[in-house]
């Protein structure tokens, strides 16, 4: 297992950053654009930069990697792919195994929403990617991998745990052990969205089964 920190361009607390990171270690680590300038308020070495620059600056990256030598994937601004899409594949290359992603929530919402999207791709090549920030642990739980997942109290990221259709429909989910369970249920992106939001587990354990599609899993406190 190879684990992954990305560290995204978007908007990000560096406090609770140092915090998450003080806590955990990685064997390869990617700056995304503007993701550089987190990385140096963190003292932390990226293994590869990637991206446009657009936001970082074409010139102030060429510099920064002159100074330290460190290896660089730099693509051009008009490009059907965002950089973390980019970043991704470049995790997929080193064998990565699992990726961290900070710096991925809290800006603009389309490259929000992409993110998500992009981790169900990571998901088929091999790749399990999280999505963290100070309220929120999003990952998917995909039928063909997961189709049953437990849930600790003590080790949840925090309180709640939603369930969101990812897929237009997940088909059979069954919730034990939650504060609201439910049996063989259907969830559709149409029809019910927002029926498994903010859900909780009610004792120590609980669990997860489905049988088709794809989930959003939040675990989330205010």
């Amino acid at each position: 297992m190879k684990r992954c920190l990305m560290v995204s361009g978007g908007p990000l607390d560096l406090e609770f950053a140092a915090s998450f990171l003080g806590r955990r270690t990685y064997d390869f680590t990617i700056a995304v654009d503007a993701g550089v300038q987190a990385c140096m308020a963190l003292s932390v070495h990226p293994d590869l930069l990637v991206g446009d620059f657009d936001t970082f600056g074409r010139e102030r990256i060429l510099k920064y990697q002159a100074e330290t030598g460190l290896s660089m994937d730099i693509h051009q601004a008009e490009k059907d792919e965002t950089d973390t899409e980019l970043a991704l594949r470049d995790a997929l290359s080193a064998g990565c195994t699992e990726v961290d992603i900070l710096g991925a929530t809290g800006g603009r919402l389309d490259h929000e929403i992409s993110n998500i999207h992009l981790m169900a791709q990571g998901k088929k090549r091999g790749l399990k990617v999280h999505i963290y920030d100070r309220k929120n642990k999003i990952y998917l739980l995909d039928s063909e991998f997961e189709k049953r997942t437990e849930f600790f109290k003590d080790s949840l990221y925090g309180t709640y745990v939603s369930f969101l259709p990812l897929t237009e429909t997940v088909k059979g989910i069954t919730l034990t052990g939650f504060k609201y369970p439910l049996y063989e249920k259907d969830i559709s992106i149409l029809e019910n969205p927002s029926l498994c939001v903010s859900n909780e587990v009610a004792k120590e354990r609980a669990e997860i089964t489905f049988r088709q599609g794809i989930l959003i899993c939040v675990e989330s406190r205010d």
